[in-house]
């Protein structure tokens, strides 16, 4: 018997499920896996194709890497596509700000150096770093990472910076979506002790789909009853823009998540 025994949680990744969900189980939870979202792979993405060719034509001035999974992706793409070296040859020639360790570790990873590391790691203060910066005329790479940000890169534009988003990990809406309109049901049933999640496009569309299924006033006034656990505050703001509470842990990591749950549930 585990701390979590008797606790479904629902579970709303695709991207590293597996591994997450293995580690409530083994805390004895029953887990309901919807993932809410589904990712464009990569190397048939021609939005990221397009964007990698138009750095490697021209120098490139700033980068701002956001997270470290969405960099690496992108240079195995580039990869397949025969541009990496080119790609980071330009790359090194830049000054790169990146938010936090996890970003760090992959630009060393590629044999790179930034110029700056966002301590809180937060897309706050990585940008507001970038924006002390002269930016005029300036060459500006920005990886995303599963959704665009302008409220962020709009005012690197005012400010005259050459814009090129490159955005892994685009993500859609699964092909079939009954599994999340389930998680939906469920949840508005009392059946769901928990509901997790891992990045901010999963948390937006469950609410979409849930508008979507006809469910979404009866969710809200359901989720109040439910722990509503996110990895960190990206992750929870469309779900706090409704007015939904949640609980996020100290570190914006995925074993943190799990710790997280078992401490609030297991009590």
């Amino acid at each position: 018997m585990g701390e979590l025994s008797g606790i479904t949680i629902g579970v709303t990744a695709e991207r590293r499920a597996e591994d997450f969900i293995a580690a409530l189980e083994r805390h004895g939870a029953e887990v309901r896996h919807a993932p809410t979202i589904t990712i464009v792979p990569l190397d048939t993405d021609p939005e990221l194709k397009a964007a990698t060719l138009k750095l490697v034509m021209s120098p490139v001035d700033i980068t701002i890497v956001t997270t470290g999974a969405g960099f690496r992706g992108w240079l195995d793409a580039a990869e397949g596509w025969g541009l990496r070296q080119p790609l980071l040859d330009h790359l090194r020639d830049s000054r790169i700000y990146a938010r936090g360790p996890k970003a760090v570790g992959a630009v060393r990873g590629a044999g790179l150096r930034e110029t700056f590391s966002a301590e809180s790691e937060s897309n706050a203060e990585l940008f507001e770093a970038v924006m002390a910066a002269d930016l005029l005329g300036q060459r500006t790479a920005v990886q995303l990472h599963g959704t665009a940000l302008p409220e962020l890169t709009a005012p690197l534009v005012e400010a005259g910076a050459w814009l090129t988003e490159v955005q892994p990990y685009r993500w859609t809406s699964p092909p079939d979506v009954t599994p999340v309109y389930e998680l939906i049901d469920a949840a508005v049933a009392g059946k769901l002790q928990a509901i997790a999640f891992t990045s901010a496009p999963a948390a937006a569309n469950f609410l979409t789909l849930a508008r979507t299924s006809g469910r979404y006033q009866q969710l809200l006034r359901a989720l109040p009853g439910i722990v509503v656990a996110c990895v960190g505050p990206v992750t929870a703001a469309p779900l706090e823009a409704v007015g939904v509470e949640t609980v996020q842990p100290e570190r914006q990591r995925l074993g943190a998540l799990v710790k997280l749950l078992v401490t609030t549930l297991g009590a």
